[in-house]
């Protein structure tokens, strides 16, 4: 074991490595220094002084569901709690290799279950219309050009929006196949239909800022990196113009990406590669929306069912 080394350090270290090493995304970078630090804020306020090393290795199974049952009073829910202690395990997981730290009762520690809430994608009317209108409504022509782009590569390519704007002039012009770093770092080839490699020639040809291979593909006003901030903005005001639901985001183009892709007869394994998932069992939840979406047809069209409803 590493001796004398503060917490605080190692949690510095193993954030370093996350996104140096494994290229995590910044958001979840973020995320694990915020689950991390309310961590050992508690662990702090819980003994009662600074924490050492030697009581990360110390700390028994009452410790940890005093924890837990500390967030649940600060009103964190089953999601919250499953991916502040998955950021916990990740951390006991580089400090056993890098500094042999380890907790035996964190191996027993449970994370609570939570409901499992189905991908909510936009219809198909709604995709084309988002795409449509984004080319619309900005003075600006090139802005509308990039956000036409970016959101095709959303529906059209099942890009995260992070993914989307990670891309370089290095990328353009875009191949028949992008290959994609996501999450975990995992690498994936993703094709690209012909209208979103047209959506993206087409803002390039009016983007009025340099082309750099080593300089973000989509640019900002200034000229800087596009966030993707700007890209949630663009979503939010399509919902009010075109009547669209608060879940109409730019992650449910992704959504309706793999959901279209899963209704016109595609096999859930090559969706599963499509969108970089590390299991099968994560693109599984498409087939659910799809009978969900089926069984919502069905009793609102079959006569049988529309004769129950009215009596």
């Amino acid at each position: 074991m590493t001796q004398g080394a503060a917490p605080t350090a190692l949690v510095a270290g193993f954030l370093a490595h996350i996104e140096g090493g494994r290229r995590y995304s910044a958001h979840t970078v973020k995320a694990y220094e915020r689950d991390l630090g309310q961590w050992l804020a508690f662990l702090t306020a819980h003994k009662g002084r600074a924490v050492t090393s030697k009581d990360l290795s110390e700390l028994s199974g009452t410790d940890w569901r005093a924890w837990l049952a500390d967030r649940r009073r600060e009103g964190a829910g089953p999601r919250t709690l499953q991916r502040a202690l998955s950021a916990v395990r990740s951390f006991y997981a580089f400090v056993r290799a890098r500094h042999g730290i380890d907790n035996a009762a964190l191996a027993l520690v449970e994370a609570p279950r939570a409901p499992r809430r189905l991908p909510r994608p936009v219809s198909e009317a709604a995709a084309k219309a988002m795409l449509d209108d984004a080319g619309t409504a900005h003075s600006e022509a090139w802005h509308g050009a990039r956000d036409t782009a970016v959101l095709a590569l959303l529906y059209g390519a099942g890009l995260r929006v992070s993914e989307a704007l990670s891309l370089t002039g290095r990328d353009y012009p875009l191949a028949d196949a992008l290959r994609i770093t996501g999450k975990g770092g995992r690498t994936r080839l993703v094709p690209v239909l012909q209208p979103v490699r047209e959506a993206v020639d087409a803002y390039v040809t009016v983007c009025p800022f340099p082309l750099a291979a080593d300089q973000p593909l989509f640019k900002g006003a200034r000229g800087g990196a596009l966030n993707a901030r700007a890209v949630q903005r663009c979503v939010e005001r399509m919902r009010g113009a075109l009547g669209l639901p608060s879940t109409a985001t730019p992650h449910a183009l992704r959504h309706a990406f793999a959901t279209h892709l899963l209704a016109g007869g595609g096999d859930l394994r090559a969706i599963q590669e499509l969108l970089g998932h590390a299991s099968l069992s994560t693109t599984q939840i498409y087939a659910e929306v799809d009978t969900a979406r089926l069984l919502s047809v069905h009793a609102a069209t079959h006569p049988r069912a529309r004769r129950a409803a009215g009596g």
